[in-house]
């Protein structure tokens, strides 16, 4: 081969001599491969010539022409462009809507709960058995050892007394139901959270975070059942007068844990749909034709954003207070408002009594009576939830000014509206609870107006926030010029 191709580029004299020299080499900048060119150079035969010039030959065989590997890795162009690099991964809006999935079903046991304890069916399963304890009683005698170990319990023995076995297994099927629904909720996110891990759908501090909330779930259970116990022990029967009834510091404490795993699962969600759009082409929070970063740092939006993190505390406190108040039965007392015994704040000595208190010297009077004296923790929801609804309102007039107005994301204005709607409907139906003695309608769509108003402060939130990285690096690839989507991790 190496002789054809001499043969081709120059007649061959036996007394003349040519040598094949090694082609240059020249190396892009951009990539790290050589690209070949090959050039044939001959050399002068060892006698003299009468001209200086060297003779012309013809071109290097087409077939022995090294291709570029350049071209395979750049794009084509007058001027070679730099490797794009990989984007970081970016959720798929397939895992916000399964976020969003699991926050309804933890907004439904939430409600569900809720019913449970105010139909009092929160004690008639007295045992936790977390596998077993999935299928309910099938046969009648299966039942009567269900009903016998009600029996044993200060409930029974103190209310119930003349429950018949129908009415048990009506209270069961309730208290059994919000059990499935918790293990239901445990499937489901933890089935799908390993499947998004394994096929690299969401990156690692996603994984760290959801991790997290399946922990808590696990917790949630755990808690719950410790919520359960303490109604099921036997010292009540040795107070005089003492009601079978949850701790309400535990009460507390499930809800409180059970709003964290909502708000977690919600705005997870709301923001990997969100950033999943924007990075798609959307614009964000209804911005169109304005900078983000100038929209986000201006001073009167940070300042707004703080407020409403803490209009979205209030909610998240006044919730838990609520709790104290289902505890203790308290929204029996001073079914009137905004009075309260005809007066707007009651008598001292009903709000702190001296008899609450558990001390000789009586130092933990103060503590006692907030958590423990139903006055007192009515009076601390009302208090709240007052502060709470003008809070909202405040933040609601503000987008009125039309300078904030101006500043704010259209959809941060929108859900602002939709926050102090929600607050109004929450305050309608606290004060309908208290003025119709609780019925279980009504308490029921109270802690339901809770959660609403709560997604309403956290849509509001999310709303106001930037996109996440990922989100605006995926949107700077999708907008190139050469509209080719870099390939992701």
């Amino acid at each position: 081969m190496l002789g054809a191709a001499l043969r081709i580029a120059a007649p061959c004299k036996s007394s003349a001599r040519f040598l094949f020299t090694q082609h240059s080499c020249r190396r892009p900048a951009a990539w790290g491969f050589i690209e070949p060119r090959c050039r044939l150079y001959s050399v002068l035969s060892w006698r003299a010539r009468p001209s200086t010039t060297l003779p012309s030959y013809p071109p290097f065989p087409t077939l022995l022409r090294l291709r570029p590997l350049q071209s395979r890795f750049t794009s084509s162009g007058p001027t070679a462009r730099a490797p794009v690099e990989p984007l970081p991964a970016l959720p798929s809006s397939s895992v916000g809507k399964w976020l969003l999935f699991s926050s309804t079903l933890v907004f439904a046991i939430i409600v569900v709960g809720g019913v449970t304890r105010l139909t009092e069916s929160g004690l008639s399963i007295t045992e936790w058995r977390p596998i077993t304890g999935i299928l309910p009683p099938l046969s009648h005698a299966e039942w009567m050892v269900e009903f016998n170990k009600y029996r044993e319990t200060p409930e029974f023995k103190l209310l119930n007394h003349s429950i018949s076995l129908e009415d048990f297994k009506s209270i069961f099927y309730m208290e059994w139901g919000h059990r499935i629904l918790g293990r239901l909720i445990g499937v489901l996110f933890v089935g799908p959270l390993a499947y998004f891990a394994m096929k690299k759908k969401i990156d690692a501090p996603m994984v760290a975070r959801l991790s997290a909330l399946s922990i808590l779930i696990g917790f949630q259970g755990l808690l719950g059942w410790y919520m359960v116990k303490s109604g099921l022990e036997d010292s009540v029967m040795d107070t005089p007068g003492a009601v079978p009834r949850v701790s309400q510091y535990r009460l507390a404490a499930h809800l409180g844990t059970a709003f964290l795993l909502y708000v977690g699962m919600f705005g997870t969600g709301l923001a990997v749909v969100k950033d999943w759009k924007f990075a798609h082409g959307a614009p964000w929070s209804g911005l169109e034709g304005r900078s983000i970063s100038s929209v986000m740092t201006n001073p009167l939006v940070k300042t707004f954003k703080k407020q409403a993190w803490a209009i979205t505390g209030l909610v998240f406190l006044t919730a838990l207070s609520g709790a104290f108040v289902a505890g203790l039965d308290a929204g029996l007392l001073y079914n009137e408002f905004p009075l309260m015994g005809g007066r707007l704040v009651p008598p001292c000595d009903e709000l702190f009594d001296p008899a609450y208190s558990k001390n000789l010297d009586k130092s933990d009077k103060w503590w006692r009576n907030l958590f423990e004296n139903p006055t007192t923790v009515q009076f601390d929801h009302r208090v709240l939830a007052m502060t709470t609804y003008l809070g909202t309102a405040t933040l609601f007039a503000q987008t009125l000014r039309p300078a904030v107005r101006a500043a704010l994301p259209p959809l941060a204005r929108m859900a602002t509206t939709a926050a102090f709607a929600m607050a109004n409907v929450q305050v309608l139906l606290g004060i309908s609870t208290l003025l119709y003695l609780v019925p279980v309608p009504l308490a029921a769509a109270h802690q339901a107006g809770s959660v609403l108003l709560l997604s309403a402060m956290v849509h509001l939130l999310i709303n106001l926030r930037r996109p996440g990285t990922a989100a605006r690096l995926w949107r700077e690839a999708v907008q190139r010029p050469s509209g080719k989507t870099p390939r992701t991790i």
